[in-house]
């Protein structure tokens, strides 16, 4: 039997391939606009980062004329000064960053096992927000209006009660009151760094640790603790970055001597230097640029090692 013609199905004309949407120039369009998001953030940190880097490291191997010299650098590591501040800086740094870490750890652990939605948990966190960027001349006149020689407990006590139980106020304006100030601001930071950590702890975790017959001891020494210990040891060598490198707090409350790296390099930029020694300054930034950049870059790869228990 034969179907009539109007009954035969027509076959597909072939049509010519028109512009595809979203081709290859677009997309190598939108590839090229989401990069110039990033333009200013690039800019920023080559005219603040690296354009600065670069100039310190060109001047600390070079003359005031501009000729190429090793003296700038071996000077820091000769010169008994320098070796001196380097020194101090880096165990004000280390002292700062063990309180720091041990007493904000506690405050992030308390944090963290208390209501994940409460009104007290918000606070905590915001105040530290605010409290670790509270440095510099501020938070060094507020620990001299409390603790100096006319802060007011230091008045309260003495002329108002008439009870000689504070220290003599000259601590504060040592190493012993730099320990406690950078301490001030240390523990929020830690608070702020290591809770998303502790927050990544599951209570599953614990619940398997005892149902395997594991103890709180248990869970702690082979779960709880390899877990939190490359959060808890980035989180240690950042509170000793923020430390090493802080200037402004010292600046106000150590007037004489500099006795820290940061206040010596601004005593070598500001006063009067030696003739031939003018760079000086420039490669004791340099020093503090590298064990930076030394201690950083050990935080970054405890910090990818941390990253996978963070969610």
């Amino acid at each position: 039997m034969t179907e009539a013609p109007g009954n035969v199905p027509a076959s597909p004309r072939p049509t010519a391939p028109g512009p595809a949407i979203g081709g290859a120039g677009s997309r190598r369009f939108r590839g090229a606009s989401d990069y110039l998001g990033l333009v200013p953030f690039h800019a920023y940190v080559g005219i603040f980062l690296i354009l600065p880097t670069l100039l310190v490291t060109v001047g600390a191997f070079t003359t005031a004329q501009g000729s190429f010299t090793l003296d700038n650098v071996v000077r820091i590591f000769t010169d008994d000064v320098f070796v001196s501040a380097f020194s101090k800086s880096i165990q004000l740094a280390i002292a700062t960053a063990i309180l720091g870490a041990i007493f904000g750890g506690l405050l992030a652990w308390a944090v963290a096992r208390g209501d994940p939605n409460g009104q007290l948990r918000q606070v905590v966190i915001a105040a530290s927000g605010v409290l670790a960027q509270f440095g510099g001349v501020m938070l060094a006149f507020a620990f001299l209006a409390t603790f100096g020689f006319n802060g007011f407990l230091t008045i309260f006590f003495k002329q108002w009660l008439g009870l000689d139980v504070l220290p003599d106020p000259s601590w504060l304006y040592g190493l012993v009151g730099l320990a406690v100030v950078y301490t001030y601001f240390q523990i929020p930071l830690m608070l702020i760094v290591f809770l998303p950590s502790l927050d990544g702890l599951r209570q599953e975790w614990y619940d398997a640790s005892e149902s395997l017959g594991g103890g709180g001891w248990a869970f702690w020494r082979y779960v709880g603790g390899p877990i939190l210990a490359p959060s808890f040891l980035g989180a240690l060598l950042l509170l000793f970055t923020n430390a090493f490198s802080a200037y402004a707090t010292a600046a106000a409350l150590v007037s004489q001597g500099s006795p820290l790296a940061t206040l010596q390099i601004a005593s070598q930029m500001q006063s009067e230097v030696v003739l031939g020694q003018e760079n000086v300054g420039k490669a004791l930034a340099l020093g503090m640029i590298a064990i930076v950049s030394l201690v950083m870059a050990v935080y970054a790869l405890i910090q990818r090692r941390a990253s996978r228990w963070v969610r």
